[in-house]
């Protein structure tokens, strides 16, 4: 409070002014998104050199110590470094994009032309490729900072092993360290999760961006296929592959997607999306996106596991309280088995696309499936603290003497069945006059890691919990997971959003509006804050 004397006509008049205190900002690393960073960095109370810092503080202990979460391969070396000219082009007035000055991790199938990039195999670890992933050159000029790469299911297939590689060992899930991070984006998501960075990247083929971010409590896209460019990204089935963002929020996803969506003539399927790719996603996050529409629950894939059904049960109750009408969906009989669709690029698909990869890496490195399986067995490997996981291993001797691009099977799977399937899930969202299709992500939790060799607590009917993702691997249509609670024994369980080719605005919409009235996220317990992560400005 001020007094202020004043004069008029010559009268002393005393007049009181009441000034407003200005509101104080909490800026807390636990929860913050990348606009809270950003406002922080605007204040000039935060630089991306702190934020760096602080981030690589976390990683020192817990990562390399205290729960061991092993989430990270490599750590870049020039982060800091990146982070003090990112901060002096902030101070000239100069903006990147909206990742300026943000740490992310990248899944360690994507390329980085100044780290390696191993896919999780011991013999690229020295791998360095000529040049950056379409993607990462795009998240880069947006203003990210790559803090690091992250361990993965060896090229990005788990094989009972979910989240162990011969060149990272086996991450575990920061909610339980004796759960695995399901796979094959395990690495990034445990990261995310254990708050390492912002956000971060993975791939999707057989729901491996999906499956870690829901045994993890995150926001996993997987978008529609050629929506987001392969172009140097580790290929395992190019028939599904697709890369997207894992985050803990669903406009940090929106943004992050908006930053990796867009055509590119290295990956020809990209150049459909021209017309529909978006750079601001986060213009289709409205509260009351629900209300009114039509939501069709998948039951085919319920019963795994009476918790996760009781919570898709509270799930639907929110959705429809927000205004949505949730109708169930029984799926034709061809839908029922997924797998079937997807075996025969699976098994036929690996070989030529991965010797495709190999040419670009310079030498000493493998140029053939069969060098690279004989590189896997050598004694060094083999005999180390983390050899190859033997079914993995198995599976790629299998596939050196697959029938390749040209196999029959294939081909007659990619021409005749696959575009079936996209169809018929049309139809039933047609019949059943639906917006989108919902589901929990997996059936079953996180289950134990595979060296725990059994676990009373972990109950799982499902044959395969994940199989009803499956389904937009196989269409090619974009799925969005996010946190719909979590078991007594605090697992993260997470509800998938899918629907037709490029609905990421509509799905983004629902998941909001659904995050929104929900509030399901909380983070895990063997990660906590570290001095100096929260304060006010």
């Amino acid at each position: 409070m001020k007094c202020l004397g004043l004069s008029a006509g010559g009268l002393a008049i005393a007049a009181t002014i009441f000034v407003s205190p200005v509101r104080a900002e909490t800026f807390d690393l636990q929860t913050a998104t990348i606009a809270d960073m950003q406002a922080a960095m605007t204040a000039e109370a935060l630089t991306s050199e702190a934020l760096v810092q602080l981030y690589l503080d976390r990683i020192a202990a817990y990562d390399d110590e205290g729960p061991a979460i092993n989430a990270l391969i490599t750590i870049n070396p020039n982060a800091l470094a990146e982070a003090i000219a990112l901060d002096a082009a902030r101070a000239r007035g100069e903006n990147m994009g909206p990742l300026h000055g943000i740490p992310i991790i990248l899944k360690d199938n994507y390329d980085t032309a100044d780290m390696p990039t191993t896919a999780g195999s011991a013999v690229l670890a020295e791998a360095i490729p000529p040049d950056d992933a379409f993607v990462v050159s795009r998240l880069r000029e947006a203003g990210a900072i790559i803090l690091g790469k992250a361990n993965m299911s060896e090229f990005a297939a788990s094989y009972g092993r979910l989240g162990y590689s011969s060149r990272g060992g086996l991450t575990l899930n920061p909610y339980n360290l004796s759960r695995n991070a399901s796979g094959s984006s395990s690495g990034t998501a445990a990261a995310i999760a254990a708050n390492f960075a912002a956000l971060g990247t993975g791939s999707d083929t057989a729901g491996s961006i999906r499956g870690p971010a829901a045994v993890t409590g995150l926001v996993g896209i997987k978008p529609t296929m050629g929506l987001v460019s392969r172009d140097g990204i580790v290929p395992l089935t190019l028939s599904f592959d697709v890369g997207g963002p894992i985050a803990r929020t669903v406009t940090d996803a929106a943004i992050a997607l908006g930053v990796m969506a867009g055509p590119d003539s290295a990956d020809p399927r990209t150049l459909e999306s021209e017309a529909d790719a978006v750079a601001d996603y986060t213009q289709f996050l409205e509260a009351d996106a629900l209300d009114g529409a039509r939501i069709g629950l998948i039951t085919d894939f319920l019963g795994g596991n009476a918790e996760v059904d009781a919570l898709t049960k509270l799930a639907v109750d929110q959705l429809e309280a927000q205004g949505a009408t949730v109708v169930t969906v029984d799926l034709p009989a061809s839908l029922e088995n997924p797998w079937s669709y997807m075996g025969p690029a699976w098994d036929n698909e690996f070989k030529p696309q991965i010797e495709a990869y190999l040419a670009t890496l310079p030498e000493p490195f493998p140029k053939s499936l069969a060098a690279l399986v004989e590189a896997s067995m050598a004694p060094a490997i083999m005999d180390s603290a983390t050899p190859v996981n033997p079914a993995r291993l198995e599976s790629l001797l299998t596939m050196v003497a697959t029938g390749g691009l040209a196999d029959t099977g294939l081909l007659y799977s990619l021409s005749n069945e696959i575009p079936t399937i996209r169809a018929t899930l049309l139809d039933v969202m047609a019949a059943a006059d639906i917006d989108a299709l919902i589901y929990p992500t997996m059936a079953c939790p996180a289950s134990p890691i595979y060296t725990v060799e059994s676990d009373p607590t972990y109950v799982c009917e499902a044959g395969d919990p994940y199989s009803a993702g499956y389904l937009a691997n196989i269409a090619g249509f974009p799925d969005i997971t996010l946190p719909m609670g979590f078991t007594e024994a605090g697992l993260p369980i997470g509800l998938s959003f899918m629907a037709e080719a490029y609905s990421e605005p509509k799905l983004l919409g629902f998941a909001y509006a659904y995050e929104q009235a929900s509030q399901l996220s909380q983070p895990p317990q063997t990660t906590p804050p570290l001095p100096g992560e929260r304060f006010e400005y």
